[in-house]
């Protein structure tokens, strides 16, 4: 789950890390009064939305007095911004954020993420940090620095030399180790994924002050931390996606015409890279939980019976202890009972209840197509949606 900037900074500024003072603001006047509290010097007035370039969207604004952070906000709320990562759609203003622009001596990127191969938390760093960024680690003008943060005697002293690469003062370097310390202890405490502070200013007073700060927590881990499953924005979620998520699924809208259903994440993975190579085209990715009822996998199926471009659907599903073969026959049949649809339907069932999935698939009156294996199962579904699509 992605947080707004407002949002990540309150998170952060819990841990000590310093940021601007800042308040949010859902209407013009509520910009002018926001203002007024901080007082004098030079205000930015800040989109908020869960994508980055907005300062190329012109989303970031530069103002002097309460009145131009009003005027801001006027312009900005309402207006739908459109970035590199918003997609076409953009997304629409809700809020701005009203804070103190500083005029740092320095620009750092840092940012703490998972390392899936190494399996620990990595530190990135960059000495030139800003809008640019990922244009100048491109064309090779930048380089970002990567540091494990595996708790350590040395972690500090391996820190403290990563200061030294990005040219950190002496005197600063005390700093700098407390803040990745900080930042750390916040990422796991958190359950984060992504924490990037980017631009990380570097202050007269050799304060470090993150300007921007973009955070993102795992999922999985919410039941965790109800306080930050309060503060999920449903405005920048797909809607199917986020209802979804409800039912215990992990679902994906993809472009393709094969609905793909399967148990776990690798499985659903390998069989979308299994169509891909031949040469389907998937719908969408959609794993089931362990925690998925048959009515959590009825609405799973809804949603592929429901999308008119899907002319096949690919049923991979390894029964486990906790997830039996039966559980998603049951669900497909709900769902056909249900929505009085019916799509070509290609199955491979292994596992736990796999024979008793079949009974219960012939109970519903589910005229599914039985493959033994996964790639005959992939090439039949394939097969199927090219004829019935008109494809060669």
């Amino acid at each position: 789950m992605r947080l707004h900037e407002f949002q990540s900074k309150a998170l952060l500024a819990g841990y000590g890390i310093t940021v601007p003072e800042g308040h949010v603001a859902l209407t013009a006047q509520d910009a002018r009064r926001a203002a007024d509290e901080i007082g004098g010097g030079p205000l930015a007035v800040k989109a908020q939305i869960q994508a980055g370039g907005r300062g190329r969207a012109n989303a970031v604004r530069l103002v002097a007095t309460a009145a131009e952070a009003a005027q801001a906000a006027e312009d900005l709320l309402g207006q739908r911004i459109t970035t590199e990562q918003t997609g076409p759609a953009g997304y629409a203003v809700r809020r701005v954020l009203v804070e103190t622009a500083l005029r740092p001596l320095r620009s750092l990127y840092l940012s703490l993420f998972i390392d899936a191969r190494a399996a620990q938390i990595t530190l990135l760093a960059g000495a030139d940090g800003g809008v640019e960024i990922e244009d100048k680690v491109r064309e090779g003008s930048a380089r970002l620095e990567r540091l494990p943060l595996v708790p350590s005697s040395s972690l500090q002293d391996e820190v403290a030399e990563l200061g030294g690469k990005l040219g950190l003062e002496q005197r600063q370097l005390s700093s700098f180790v407390a803040l990745v310390e900080q930042l750390r202890k916040a990422f796991t405490e958190l359950d984060a994924v992504l924490i990037e502070l980017n631009p990380l200013a570097i202050t007269e007073d050799d304060a470090f002050v993150a300007l921007d700060a973009k955070m993102t927590v795992d999922d999985n881990a919410l039941f965790r931390h109800p306080e930050l499953a309060a503060l999920r924005d449903d405005h920048e979620s797909d809607e199917i996606e986020l209802v979804a998520q409800n039912r215990q699924l992990n679902y994906v809208r993809m472009d393709g015409d094969i609905g793909l259903v399967a148990n776990g994440a690798g499985l659903g993975l390998a069989t979308l890279d299994m169509v891909r190579a031949a040469n389907g085209r998937p719908a969408n990715f959609m794993d089931i939980r362990t925690t998925a009822t048959s009515l959590d996998v009825a609405h799973g199926f809804a949603l592929l019976l429901d999308n008119p471009a899907v002319r096949a659907i690919l049923v991979n599903v390894h029964g486990g202890g906790m997830q039996p073969c039966d559980t998603i026959a049951d669900g497909l049949g709900v769902a056909m009972r249900r929505t009085g649809r019916s799509c070509p339907t290609v199955v491979r069932l292994a596992g736990n209840n796999a024979e008793y999935a079949r009974f219960r698939f012939a109970n519903f009156g589910c005229d599914v197509i039985d493959c033994p294996d996964m790639w005959s199962a992939v090439t039949r579904a394939v097969a199927i949606a090219e004829e019935r699509g008109g494809r060669s």
